[in-house]
């Protein structure tokens, strides 16, 4: 996967979600007014990110949060130079100088935000993803002074809280722009000249960027209010948005993402004395792995061991039913929690603030006071780039084919009142890259025509026509492969019975390039879309934007079934 494109055709954000839900590992490059940022990911997760606005590194990261001295920093390089086996510089701090590993990894963690959010204020530039060997971005062998994780930081939610960000700015009306920062520590006083040479990494810095202090003081930290709030939730995203909204009311708030998890660290909450304060999403696997209530096996199991905790209810489908079914366990309350597809507009805004005030009310018998004001994910995250702009760098890139229409397109796949049109959205995007296209529909042991556009050929009658066409699956065909190996491809029709039978249906003749894509749900394939240059013998031509879509489709296909299927539960 190679995916190349311009800022103002697709946003930060949206190649963040990418990333992650293709759970892709690789480099992320960006470039903007003579700045070039890094994001590395491992298996769709952040591991690491660099910018040429800011040399900031972990030694002089750690020296800054007085979490080790210069003098231990320098013996633990010098052991690192000289291991036979090359080790993480945070390693060594932890198992020699008895530096916390959760506090290197947290300061890592916070100063990696820190970079990715400031890209979001590059408003112009292009970006380019390149796809990476997932041992060799794991491996330790890169600068020991830069930050990298061993567990990445969730894309999406870097997504949502450097549009946050940006949106808060704009309203204030300060600049989008980031701040250059400089390092506190020589590296040769550290290394030496010849050594600091070798770990320094050299990046362009605009001569223009106004050097600053290095960072503002950290705020006074905030008197915490009420038990401890214990929250499991297996969306990851929405556990943690809502973690921070429910900490910006002073609410002390643990996250967990697994019924297993939860389960297990109830009990030394307890012997420690929190008595916490229990907070449950319905729809999530049960400690086993399996099923869709697992809030439902958490509630079963705390108030058989804890009868007196306070329990709270989550879920983004509310029923009497529900409420009814769980009245016996007597719950405090059952909350409505915005859907995950909503978190970015204002209803889903109002529905995170609504359950933080409930929750906040459970905890401390009072009402939270006002909150600033909200935040706009909704606005545009980039500034639109004016006409002479864009003419002073003539083509400067070759993006990606189809990119200017990716970014569209996945906002309206996640529309929550789509539902059928899914499959139109898929037609629409092929024509952006091909002459013509049918989506075929797996229906029991048939592969059977459901749309088409192109087919001129065929004349008035060309969807009742495409409708007839059916292929048995254990037919030798074009589409074999497919089914197989569950992944897209650029082929040729073959000559067995089925693939003439195909041609033949289509019309216009045997094509010299045929892109298929399947699209997959639950690991099935349950559509394929057939698309040809026809009546030019030309090949499709790059599909890497598409296939990011169709990937994207499939999902949302599997998001609507799990929706019904909930539906249907809380109603039996």
């Amino acid at each position: 996967m190679s995916l190349v494109g311009n800022l103002e055709d697709l946003g930060l954000g949206e190649i963040l979600q990418i990333v992650s839900l293709s759970r892709k590992s690789g480099v992320l490059t960006l470039e903007s007014t003579g700045r070039v940022g890094k994001v590395v990911f491992l298996n769709g997760q952040v591991i690491r990110a660099t910018t040429s606005a800011s040399r900031i590194n972990l030694g002089d990261l750690l020296v800054r949060n007085e979490m080790v001295s210069v003098e231990a920093l320098k013996k633990a390089l010098f052991i690192q130079r000289n291991s036979d086996k090359p080790q993480r510089l945070g390693s060594i701090l932890s198992e020699k100088f008895n530096v916390p590993q959760e506090k290197i990894e947290e300061a890592a963690k916070e100063q990696i935000e820190k970079v990715v959010y400031s890209f979001f204020g590059w408003s112009e530039g292009s970006f380019n993803f390149e796809l990476g060997e997932p041992s060799e971005l794991a491996s330790g062998h890169v600068n020991p002074l830069q930050l990298m994780l061993d567990s990445g930081l969730n894309p999406q939610w870097l997504a949502m809280e450097g549009s946050r960000i940006i949106d808060e700015k704009r309203h204030r009306g300060e600049s989008l722009e980031d701040e250059v920062e400089e390092p506190i520590l020589d590296l040769a006083d550290l290394l030496g000249d010849e050594a600091a040479a070798l770990f320094d990494e050299p990046a362009p810095v605009p001569a223009a960027a106004p050097a600053t202090a290095v960072g503002d003081a950290p705020p006074a930290p905030r008197e915490v209010q009420g038990p401890p709030v214990y929250l499991v939730d297996d969306d990851q995203l929405t556990a943690q948005v809502l973690a921070r909204q429910l900490r910006e009311h002073q609410l002390d708030v643990k996250v967990f993402t697994s019924a297993k998890d939860y389960l297990r660290a109830l009990p030394q909450a307890v012997e420690a004395g929190e008595n916490p304060l229990l907070l449950v999403d319905l729809v999530m696997p049960k400690v086993d792995g399996t099923g869709i209530l697992g809030g439902v096996e958490i509630i079963k199991k705390v108030r058989e061991d804890y009868p007196d905790l306070t329990l709270l209810l989550m879920t983004d489908h509310p029923t009497a039913e529900v409420e009814q079914k769980l009245a016996k366990f007597k719950l405090a309350a059952v909350l409505r929690k915005p859907k995950k597809g909503d978190l970015g507009v204002k209803a889903g805004q109002a529905e995170l603030a609504a359950l933080a005030d409930e929750v906040f009310r459970h905890a401390t018998g009072s009402d939270p006071a006002p909150t600033a004001t909200g935040y706009h994910f909704g606005e545009e995250l980039l500034k639109e780039v004016d006409d002479a702009e864009l003419q002073a760098h003539p083509g400067k890139i070759q993006p990606t084919p189809g990119i200017h229409v990716l970014g569209g397109m996945l906002q309206e796949l996640n529309n929550p009142s789509l539902g059928g049109g899914i499959i139109l959205l898929v037609l629409r995007f092929a024509s952006e890259l091909m002459n013509r296209a049918v989506i075929f529909f797996v229906k029991g042991d048939e592969i059977v025509g459901l749309g088409q556009f192109g087919l001129d050929g065929l004349g008035d009658n060309a969807d009742a026509l495409v409708r007839q066409i059916k292929v048995p699956l254990r037919e030798e065909s074009i589409f074999t492969h497919v089914f197989a190996d569950l992944t897209p491809r650029h082929t040729t029709f073959g000559d067995s019975k089925a693939d003439r039978y195909i041609m033949e249906k289509l019309g216009k003749g045997r094509p010299t390039d045929v892109f298929l894509g399947p699209i997959i749900s639950e690991g099935k394939v349950v559509a394929i879309i057939y698309g040809d240059n026809l009546p030019k013998q030309e090949p499709v031509g790059d599909t890497e934007s598409f296939e990011i879509f169709l990937s994207q489709a499939g999902m949302a296909m599997e998001r609507a079934l799990q929706e019904r299927r909930v539906k249907g539960s809380q109603a039996v």
